[in-house]
Formats: structure tokens, C-alpha cells, sequence
């Protein structure tokens, strides 16, 4: 017996503008985190916790893709928007996302005007914030921005993209009790230097429980967001 296909329904002919704009670029973001994408069939996968990050997705491509369940290999539920398009999946490929992408992803074709929207879904899919309060120093509060990856050259990729564009370097940090993890980070003020320029409307696409829990964070120190 062959291969079996995808299921009815993945392989529908919806044109997405390959056109480059804030959303797409957010999109694209989102996609070399928590996205996926499988050859023989030409399928892109997009999976999260958060159905608010698929409906963004969803939003900033522009087709109204179906969102169903999945069980991940820690038995926790997911879920996940899956298509196939041969157009947008060979766009994907000619500016570097790969099948396998999570230790081989690399510098990616994006174009500057957008690396900012780019990296707000980056930070959405696999970034992070954390804040506390030293104890070496009085009244001293310390609070991250974090950027991670299994693949180091594309931490490095970042890191050498966000010092072009702002002079600010960040640091980066591996290693974990479980896999090998690459984190780029900044502190305090690097932070903020980074956070705005990602954030740089009030209405720009974002997960908005991050965004929230960074307005908590920056009004400890009383900057806005």
C-alpha cells in the first residue's frame, strides 16, 4: 500500500500574499519558533498553547485556517493550525526555514524595515521576560528579556542583527537539565532599548498576555509600554 495523503481539506488553494509587511514578518516570526514544516506533503504546521497566538496568525496571514487539537509527546494537549500550500511553503524555503529546523535554523532573508514585527514573534513563540528583586543591592530590581533557541546560530543571528540596529549586545547563556538551549538575553536597560522598538504602536499584533505581563514588569520602574 502507498503513502497515505494528507486529510481532505489541508491541501486547499488559498493565495496568501507572499508581500512583505509587518504582519507577515510577525507571522514568519511565530512560524521559525513554534512552527513546523514536513516535505512530502508541503504541509506548514503552527502549534501553541495559546489560541490567541493562532488566531494571530491567522489574522496577520489572512485565511481563516482551522485550529484542532494535538497531544504532544509529554501528553499535554495543543493546539495547532496545519495546511498545506505549495507557494507559501516554497516562499518559506527561500528565505531559510527548513524541515528538522530547531538545531539548524540559521540567519533568515528578512527585510530590515520588518525585522522588528520579526521579532515580536520570536519572542511570542519561544521568548520570555522575568523580573525580581536583587537581594545583594537595596531596592535594587533586575528584570530580563530572552530570546531562546536550540540552534545557535540563529541566537547568534539575532543577537548580531539587534546590535546593528541599536548598539546593545546581550549575552548569551546555554545549557539546560535537559537538552542543550541557547538563550539570548538583555537586561534592564538593554531590555528597554529592544522591548520598544518591537513595541512600537499600541496596536501592533502580539500574544497579549506577554505584553501584559511586560507592562507589569516596566511599571515597577515606572516605564511604559
Amino acid at each position: 500500500m502507498g503513502k497515505r495523503g494528507p486529510k481532505p481539506g489541508f491541501n486547499a488553494r488559498r493565495k496568501i500574499d507572499q508581500t512583505w509587511s509587518a504582519k507577515l514578518a510577525y507571522a514568519i516570526g511565530l512560524l521559525a519558533t513554534d512552527g513546523c514544516l514536513s516535505p512530502p506533503f508541503s504541509l506548514i504546521d503552527l502549534t501553541s498553547a495559546d489560541r490567541e497566538q493562532l488566531d494571530n496568525f491567522r489574522i496577520c496571514i489572512g485565511v481563516d485556517f482551522n485550529i484542532t487539537k494535538k497531544k504532544g509527546s509529554n501528553g499535554k494537549e495543543y493546539l495547532r493550525v496545519q495546511f498545506k500550500n505549495v507557494v507559501f511553503y516554497d516562499f518559506l524555503l527561500s528565505i531559510g526555514l527548513t524541515p528538522r529546523k530547531s538545531k539548524t535554523i540559521g540567519p533568515l532573508k528578512i527585510p530590515p524595515a520588518y525585522f522588528w514585527d520579526f521579532l515580536r514573534g520570536v519572542y511570542d513563540g519561544d521568548g520570555c521576560s522575568h523580573a525580581y528583586w536583587d537581594p545583594r543591592w537595596r531596592s535594587s530590581f533586575m528584570f530580563y528579556t530572552i530570546f531562546a533557541s536550540a540552534s545557535k546560530s540563529f541566537v547568534d543571528w539575532l543577537r548580531s542583527e539587534i546590535r546593528k540596529r541599536t548598539g546593545v549586545s546581550g549575552h548569551v547563556t546555554s545549557g539546560s537539565a535537559n537538552r542543550v538551549l541557547y538563550q539570548l538575553k538583555y537586561a534592564k536597560k538593554d531590555s528597554l532599548v529592544v522591548l520598544r522598538k518591537m513595541y512600537y504602536s499600541k496596536s501592533v499584533v502580539c500574544l497579549s498576555r506577554k505584553r501584559l505581563k511586560l507592562k507589569k514588569i516596566l511599571g515597577t520602574v515606572e516605564e511604559k509600554l
